[in-house]
Order: C-alpha cells, then structure tokens, then sequence
C-alpha cells in the first residue's frame, strides 16, 4: 500500500511538473505575441505634438558604464529627425526609445573625438536598412568628418553585400548605404520648413573645430553644448533658449580617481585623469552658462564620471543648482524632453 502511494505521489508530482513546465511556455509565448501585437511596426513618436523632442540616447562618457551610452542626443523637429553625435552603445538605446528612423534626415558631428563617433558605423547602417533609406545619409561636421566616414564605409563595405545578397536590392538598397559627408562650420548649417540649425566653434583644444549647435524650430530653442570648457561665447549663443543640454565633468571626483590609480601603480591612466578637466565644463560651470544665456532648464549629459546612484547625484552636482535660476537635470538614458510648438512647457518623461 505505501508503495503504492509513493507511485502516485510521484505521478503527481511529474504531472505538476508537466503543467508547470507547458504552462509557463503557454504563458511566455501569449506575453510574447502581446508584447509584437503592441510595438512591432508601431511609430511610437505619431502621438507626439508639432514641436523639439529631444530622446536622450547616449548620457555617459568613454568611461565603462553598464547604464548609459556614450554621448548621443537625438532631436524630432515636427516630422524630421536628426542625431546630435553618436557614441557606443547610444543607437540601440535610440532603437529602444521608439525613435522614428524613417524620419532621420541627417546627422550631425560635435568634434571627432572616438566616444562621440563610435557608433558611426551602426548608425549609418540602422538608416540604410531601419529607416529604408535609397540615398547615403548626410553626415555634418568639421574638418576630418569625410575621412571618419569614409572610415567606417570601408568597415561595413562587406557586410553590405551580405545584406544585399540576402534582403535582396529592393529592402537593401544599393544607394542608401553609408555616409555623405559635409563640412561644416560656424553659422548657419541647416535650414528646411521652419527649422534653422546653427554651429558655433567652442574650445576643446587640442581638437580642432568642435562645435555646439542651435536648434530653433516653430519659437522653441534647444542648445547642445558638445564638449567645451566654460565659455561666456557659449552663453551669447545660447541666449533665450528654453533648454541647454550641456556636458559636465566633476574634478573632484575624477581627482579622486586619479589618485587612487596612481596609488596602486595605473599610471598611464591617473595621467588621464589629471588630463581631461581642463577642456571640460563643471556642473557649476555649465549652471553659470545656462543662467547667463536666461535659458528655462539646464539639462547635463555627458557626465564624467557619471553617478551610478542618484544617492552620489548631489555630490556630482555640488552647488550648480544654486547658480541657476531654473529646473536643472542629470540626464538618463531613455529620457525624453518635449517641447510643444506655440507653448512654453518642457516635458520629461522616461520612456527606457
């Protein structure tokens, strides 16, 4: 008799197993076609109104981070699309946001440094074959952008004939692959359908020709800094804008860094360390910018190094919030800044 019930126990038990087991994958996969009925194919950016949207896809810096992507803003100007640099990692960050890709008419360089471009390659390749383009995408920065760009076509040169051998011409279309370059400098760099995008050249010696761009469209403004150190220049061409998103380094913090590494023997990279402040902007720094150009809201990006916790937030930031009259933010990865067309509002939401 007891050997019968431990029979059926067991039987039990490996039934219970057996509809655990079926049943979880029954579950998975009706989650899983939920979840394509809901977002494949589907342009999350057609509810958003006439007006800048701005989807923070890269906030980090060259410095490992398993949360933030190198440095990558991209900007919906009604209906047209366009990337501020491209750093690791920050081009499927924008694909996650929902980012139109079919609506990307251009991209646009800050200065050649590697983290700011690193993405180059998978960007040019997510317009070409996400976004459907039949024409190379145009790619604007300063001297040097031809060879960068010529740069990464040459890398993808052989996956693109995989692709086309594969997809076949009429999905991979031979013409829209890769890059055209334009040189740009400062001044007026774009103008279409009541958008104008300006450049202004700011220090970051030794690079050459970096640049910070203005972004007007239907009376909303936005700057983006790109790297630079304080500069009143800055503040001139930011004035009146509604937000500034501007990098921001911490010395302290990376003195800290650096005196840790030197002390166990790195070197090589506390030399780094020492390096980096002099052609970057403190928070308190990029704060006096934004306060002297009246702008609405200071958004920092590009953060060195960033806070992996909003606890360490306040001392990243140290006093910059008193130095400037509005909102002030620490961008994320995945955050969203609408500005409405004929309104005044900012809007932040997080979409990652």
């Amino acid at each position: 008799m007891k050997r019968l019930i431990g029979w059926v126990a067991l039987a039990l038990v490996l039934a219970a197993g057996a509809v655990w087991m079926f049943g979880q994958r029954w579950i998975g996969e009706r989650v899983f076609n939920a979840a394509v009925e809901r977002q494949a194919g589907v342009d999350r950016s057609a509810e958003l109104p006439d007006g800048l949207h701005v989807y923070l896809c890269g906030s980090g810096s060259p410095m490992p981070d398993a949360d933030r992507a190198g440095p990558c803003l991209a900007v919906l100007a009604g209906r047209q699309g366009f990337i501020f640099d491209a750093g690791s990692g920050a081009i499927r960050k924008l694909g996650a946001m929902g980012f139109p890709m079919g609506r990307l008419e251009a991209t646009f360089l800050t200065h050649l440094h590697s983290d700011h471009l690193d993405g180059l390659g998978e960007l040019m390749l997510q317009a070409w074959m996400a976004g459907g383009r039949d024409t190379p995408l145009p790619i604007y920065g300063p001297n040097g952008t031809d060879r960068v760009v010529s740069g990464f076509m040459q890398a993808y040169e052989i996956d693109r004939g995989y692709r086309i051998a594969h997809h076949g011409p009429g999905v991979a279309r031979p013409g829209g692959f890769g890059g055209e370059a334009r040189i740009i400098r400062s001044g007026l760099v774009f103008e279409d359908d009541g958008l104008a995008i300006r450049a202004m050249k700011v220090d970051h010696a030794p690079v050459d020709n970096a640049l910070a761009f203005r972004i007007n469209y239907k009376g909303r403004v936005i700057v983006i800094s790109g790297d630079t150190g304080f500069s009143q220049g800055l503040a001139r061409f930011s004035e009146g804008a509604d937000v500034i998103f501007h990098e921001a380094l911490n010395p302290d913090m990376i003195g800290k860094l650096g005196q840790t590494l030197a002390a166990r023997g790195n070197a090589d990279a506390a030399k780094i360390m020492a390096d980096i402040p002099d052609y970057h902007a403190t928070p308190q720094e990029a704060a006096r910018v934004a306060q002297m150009a009246g702008a609405k809201m200071l958004v920092l990006y590009h953060l060195v190094p960033a806070p992996p916790t909003r606890l360490i937030e306040p001392a990243f930031l140290g006093d910059a919030a008193d130095l400037f009259d509005g909102p002030l933010h620490l961008a994320r990865d995945g955050m969203l800044v609408s500005l409405p067309a004929k309104s005044q509002a900012i809007d932040l939401d997080q979409l990652l």
